[in-house]
């Protein structure tokens, strides 16, 4: 369908004016993360970059950035690994109990973290797990397996049967199926989970703040708060250390925006 001057016009207008809104809230936290902290430093010039060390630096946000890294890159690989077993398993196999068990996972997206965190608690500290970094990373996992098991069938069930039936044939092995072939294929499905998991185990508050009560496994996000809490009139050192605890969401995303954006285009509509 060809496309008037006219509306192709109309239509960037639309993007252009609805970027800038979205864009704008951030761009204001970008100035002012180079703001003057001081009126001392504004004296200086107006533009700071010296707020991200400063930052940094009191916040000790190389130790909270550190713990969010560790955390996040155990959450990924647990999630990722049983994700694509049991979206396998409940997306190509057939066995007693299958719906039942698969709403069962489903339970784990509905129920919300608020509700279950006091009992988790009392259940990982009378096994010796709260302030480790399992107590932080395993109640994510459990969460985000829920959303990748969802996920990852909704992708295998979507594969022609014929790929798979043609390996078979030729003497391929379910393992072999699912690591040399559906994998592979999956590549934009499993990098847009990737992308969300990061995303959200990243950002968590309440869990690294109820498992770690002494504060030794305190994440970025969680160090953010309280760095806010002490420099509530400080808004230069706050925003450049907001800028620093959203920046590697921000660079991920950019890294594979591609295969993110095909996997949510391919992979939330098989179903």
């Amino acid at each position: 369908m060809k496309v008037s001057p006219i509306e192709k016009f109309g239509n960037y207008a639309i993007l252009i004016a609805f970027s800038f809104l979205i864009l704008s809230p951030l761009g204001s936290i970008i100035v002012a993360a180079f703001a003057p902290a001081s009126a001392a430093a504004g004296r200086e010039g107006p533009f700071h970059p010296e707020n991200f060390v400063t930052a940094w630096t009191e916040g000790r946000f190389s130790q909270y950035m550190l713990t969010s890294v560790s955390v996040s890159a155990l959450v990924l690989a647990l999630t990722v690994l049983l994700s694509i077993l049991s979206g396998y398993a409940f997306g190509t196999m057939k066995f007693r109990g299958q719906n039942v068990l698969f709403y069962l996972f489903l339970l784990g997206i509905m129920v919300p973290s608020e509700a279950i965190i006091i009992p988790l608690f009392f259940d990982l500290r009378s096994l010796g797990l709260t302030d480790t970094i399992w107590a932080v990373a395993l109640p994510q996992v459990a969460q985000s397996v829920a959303f990748g098991t969802y996920w990852m069938r909704t992708y295998f069930r979507g594969v022609n049967p014929s790929i798979t039936e043609a390996a078979r044939v030729d003497g391929a092995s379910p393992w072999r199926v699912l690591w040399s072939i559906l994998v592979p294929m999956g590549r934009p499905a499993i990098t847009t989970m990737i992308v969300l998991i990061f995303m959200w185990t990243w950002n968590e508050f309440l869990i690294p703040l109820v498992m770690s009560p002494t504060g030794g496994f305190r994440t970025a996000p969680l160090a953010l708060a309280l760095f806010q809490g002490q420099y509530t009139q400080g808004t230069a050192l706050l925003a450049a250390a907001a800028v620093m605890v959203a920046l590697p969401v921000v660079v991920l995303y950019f890294i594979l925006q591609r295969h993110f954006i095909r996997g949510m285009l391919e992979g939330a509509v098989k179903e």
